[in-house]
């Protein structure tokens, strides 16, 4: 891939727009990819559980 087709795709992904749903499928997805490197242990389904359970304002801060 050259230096134009990439910085097209990147203009491109700048106009995508998720939904709450999308973002949480996204940062899940995130999580489960990063811990499960450090942790074998770590499934998808806990991942998905901690998620519902931990609430949005713990996570923003």
């Amino acid at each position: 891939m050259d230096d134009h087709n990439l910085s097209r795709l990147v203009e491109l992904a700048k106009g995508v727009h998720m939904n709450d749903e999308q973002r949480n499928e996204q940062r899940n997805s995130f999580v489960y990819g990063n811990t499960k490197i450090e942790n074998s242990n770590v499934t998808r389904e806990l991942v998905e559980e901690i998620s519902h359970r931990v609430p949005r304002e713990a996570v923003h801060g």
